[in-house]
């Protein structure tokens, strides 16, 4: 998992977008694309939290014995393991990190990701959803899986999120 001062890191939800990970994490660089076995990819709330920055549920990953989830493989520096902690809230709860082994086309990786504990599904927000699809589509996700995230239902919440953190970067 560790590679002199980096670590590899497995995103697959908001994270999939390079500038969103890049806002707390600016030495993540892309290394593959590559997927997660007998996992399926779910989004929710952690618990009873109702106040969240997203305006909906969040991508997290659940055992499920034949399913897959497809993401990207991060190189990041040692030093940003704690801003990434903190950005998956960590520290209050929230995610706990785990390591995954990844397939990727050039064998499996072990790679950091995180589940979400206390989980409770929720549908996302569309600002979510379109960060994912983003990502996905970014990266090269193969195109049924982003198909699937195209498909996804959403709450239909239409205020601020953090998508406008990300597009203000992009102007």
């Amino acid at each position: 998992m560790s590679f002199r001062g980096c670590f590899m890191y497995f995103g697959y939800g908001s994270n999939l977008l390079k500038e969103r990970l890049q806002l707390k994490n600016p030495s993540a660089v892309f290394h593959s694309v590559g997927r997660i076995q007998d996992y399926r990819l779910d989004f929710g709330l952690w618990g009873d939290c109702t106040n969240f920055s997203w305006h909906g549920g969040v991508a997290s990953i659940q055992e499920s014995e034949g399913d897959e989830v497809w993401g990207v493989v991060w190189k990041i520096d040692d030093q940003n393991l704690p801003t990434l902690d903190r950005q998956e809230q960590v520290h209050e709860g929230m995610y706990s990190p785990l390591e995954v082994k990844v397939q990727t086309k050039d064998g499996p990786l072990l790679c950091r990701t995180y589940k979400m504990n206390n989980f409770r599904a929720c549908p996302p927000s569309p600002q979510y959803k379109k960060v994912v699809c983003l990502g996905a589509q970014q990266n090269g996700l193969p195109q049924n899986y982003i198909e699937k995230l195209l498909s996804l239902e959403t709450n239909n919440y239409s205020g601020t999120s953090i998508l406008d953190q990300i597009t203000d970067i992009e102007k």
